[in-house]
């Protein structure tokens, strides 16, 4: 049951950093969460043989004028701040750390990345450097730096507490499932009530997780992530009513939650509640909008009502997120054949068919295109394949079901 992963930027900096799923927010209660990036604060200016006194002092004052900055959001003021060190002290690593933070916040990842790169490559264990520069790979999707970022983070002499946490995320991210519960595992040992962790560990390995489940329903039957776990369990029973329910008291209890909106747009989608769906999906691309697969359910429910040119844009954007997705690339090839882009559509639809040969729809679709090519031969070919392949899967009950195109209830098929 794997999910989309965001990190909210913007409360990277403060005493509680909150992870965000495709479903849930979830708060990481380390007291003092952030406060270790100033803690080094002290350490750094203890440590810096060459700058006079007075310096130090100035510096002192400047980094506490932008730390008070940065708890009211103001982060150009602060960003100024940091330039201003730098102007004096281009390589001061504490301003760059900062500074790098301040980018990563406005959603800036090659700016931080680069930040923290000069950081490491004169001081390679600076305090926490390299669990932000994970967070900025995993930010631009780039899973392995990320995870060797935060494993180098590991082996610094006082590694970020929450850098095991985030590199479970990343390696789930990368598909490493067992070694993304071997980290979290590690964490639930030192902190046995942890409903976050728990609930990543249920998510990930559902089957093996159930005492974790129990675990979390004991500590507070009403909490946002019990309702939010609940709601991805009944969605992947196909109880989609029960989801919608659990879904919305999650936002009851945390309105602001970041990845509900989507879900819970998909399961409005399944009962065949056209208006709810694109209300919740449009407010899930408002908190991502790169999000694949509320861009895909927004694309589908254009083409459903045959709107094809406001369709385009969200499929393209879905198989930008997700290039290799038959479904995303079926849809797509849909959306062509009703603009009447069929050279278009054919290629779609042939790199459908290469990237699962043995999926039926794609040579049916196929067939619809050369048909209106005025190509009889090719069309014939696509249907005997269709009908081939059909009978094989009816016949192992090999297929899918999760690659059938989504369709609302009470739609024709």
């Amino acid at each position: 049951m794997k999910s989309d992963i965001r990190i909210d930027f913007t409360k990277a900096r403060s005493s509680e950093m909150e992870m965000h799923t495709n479903s849930r927010t979830l708060a990481w209660p380390w007291p003092g969460f952030l406060l270790m990036a100033i803690v080094a604060l002290p350490g750094w200016l203890a440590n810096m043989p060459t700058a006079g006194l007075a310096q130090q002092e100035e510096a002192a004052d400047l980094f506490k004028r932008a730390q008070v900055y940065e708890s009211e959001q103001n982060y150009a003021a602060a960003e100024s701040i940091y330039r201003q060190v730098l102007a004096s002290d281009p390589n001061n690593p504490e301003a760059l750390k900062r500074l790098g933070i301040v980018e990563q916040t406005e959603l800036k990842f090659n700016d931080s990345i680069e930040l923290f790169k000069r950081v490491l490559r004169e001081h390679p264990d600076y305090p926490q450097v390299n669990f932000f520069l994970g967070l900025s790979y995993y930010g631009q999707h780039d899973f392995n730096d990320a995870i060797a970022s935060l494993e180098q983070e590991l082996k610094t002499p006082t590694p970020h507490p929450a850098t095991r946490y985030y590199l479970a995320l990343a390696l789930e991210a990368e598909g490493r499932m067992n070694d993304a519960i071997g980290q979290l595992n590690e964490i639930a040992a030192k902190n046995p009530d942890n409903a976050n962790v728990l609930y990543e560990l249920a998510r990930l390995h559902m089957d093996a997780s159930f005492r974790a489940i129990d675990r979390l329903r004991k500590l507070d039957p009403d909490s946002f992530q019990n309702h939010a776990l609940m709601g991805e369990l009944y969605a992947e029973e196909g109880h989609y009513e029960a989801a919608i329910g659990q879904y919305q008291a999650a936002l009851r209890k945390q309105p602001d939650a970041l990845g509900i909106h989507s879900p819970l747009g998909v399961a409005y989608w399944k009962l065949g509640q056209l208006g709810p769906a694109e209300k919740e999906l449009l407010l899930a691309l408002k908190e991502s909008p790169d999000d694949p697969r509320a861009n895909l359910y927004l694309g589908n429910i254009a083409l459903h009502q045959q709107q094809f040119s406001k369709a385009l844009p969200y499929l393209k954007r879905a198989e930008a997120g997700k290039p290799n997705d038959v479904e995303t690339q079926l849809l797509l090839g849909r959306c062509y054949i009703g603009l009447g882009e069929l050279q278009q559509a054919k290629a779609v639809l042939l790199h459908t068919a290469r990237l699962d040969p043995a999926y039926p729809r794609s040579h049916y679709i196929l067939a619809q295109v050369y048909q209106k090519l005025n190509q009889p031969a090719d069309r014939q070919r696509e249907l005997d394949l269709f009908n081939k392949l059909s009978s094989a899967q009816k016949a192992d009950g090999s297929g899918d079901p999760d690659k059938e195109l989504v369709r609302p209830q009470g739609s024709n098929p």
